[in-house]
C-alpha cells in the first residue's frame, strides 16, 4: 500500500524483453535502501525488487501490467517517480493507494498559472464513475484532488513542490499517464453494481 507522496524519482537504464515480460534496471537514490522481494512503486504502478546493485534495481514486468500501464512505452532515460510502501505508523499525508493502475489517460492540456499549473486528462466513460469534483486521484504515482470534472475529462492542480520534484515536469500535452482511481469509490460503484443486479 501507498500513500502518492512521492520523494524520490528513479531514470530507467536499461529495457530487455523475456517472453512476454519486461526486465527494468532503475537507478535512483533509494536503490541502495532497498531489499530483494521488497514492493516499490514505479509511476504509481507496485513491482517487486528482484536485483540489487549499489545504485539501481531491477524489476521484472508481466504482460498483464503491461498492457494496462504505459510501462511497456519506457525506455533508457525516462524518469519516473518512486515511492516506498508505507507501514501502519506512516503520516498519510496523500490518500491511500495500491499501486494498481485501473487505465492509461491522456494528458490532454497543460496551462501555466504562474504559480501553479493546471493539467486536464480525458476520461472515458467507463470511468466516470469513480471520479467525484475535490475526490482523490492517482496519476503517475503521484496523489492529487480532482480540481474540474465534466462528463469527458477532469484537471487537477499542480503545486511547484510537486511539479519540481516529481516526473510531472516532463510531461507533456498528449503523453500516457497511469491513473489509479480512488479505492473506496471503486468498492461503492461495485457494490452498486452487485445491488442492481440483485434487486
Amino acid at each position: 500500500m501507498f500513500s502518492g507522496i512521492i520523494k524520490s524519482t528513479g531514470k530507467v537504464e536499461s529495457v530487455e524483453s523475456l517472453g512476454s515480460n519486461k526486465i527494468l534496471w532503475v537507478s535512483s537514490d533509494l536503490s541502495s535502501s532497498l531489499s530483494i522481494d521488497q514492493s516499490i512503486a514505479h509511476d504509481g504502478v507496485c513491482l517487486t525488487v528482484t536485483e540489487l546493485n549499489s545504485h539501481s534495481h531491477k524489476v521484472e514486468v508481466v504482460m498483464e501490467t503491461l498492457k494496462k500501464t504505459t510501462i511497456d512505452q519506457w525506455k533508457p532515460g525516462s524518469v519516473i517517480n518512486l515511492e516506498k510502501a508505507i507501514s501502519p505508523l506512516t503520516l498519510l499525508d496523500g490518500h491511500l493507494v495500491q499501486g494498481h493502475a485501473d487505465t492509461i489517460l491522456i494528458c490532454i492540456k497543460i496551462t501555466d498559472l504562474a504559480g501553479s499549473w493546471r493539467m486536464d486528462f480525458n476520461l472515458p466513460s467507463a470511468f466516470s464513475g469513480f471520479i467525484i469534483p475535490q475526490g482523490s486521484v492517482c496519476i503517475n504515482g503521484v496523489s492529487l484532488t480532482v480540481a474540474d470534472l465534466d462528463e469527458t475529462s477532469f484537471s487537477v492542480a499542480v503545486i511547484p513542490y510537486t511539479f519540481n520534484h516529481t516526473s510531472f515536469k516532463y510531461l507533456r500535452e498528449g503523453n500516457p499517464v497511469n491513473v489509479e482511481f480512488d479505492m473506496i469509490g471503486k468498492y461503492i460503484v461495485r457494490q452498486m453494481e452487485l445491488r442492481s443486479i440483485t434487486e
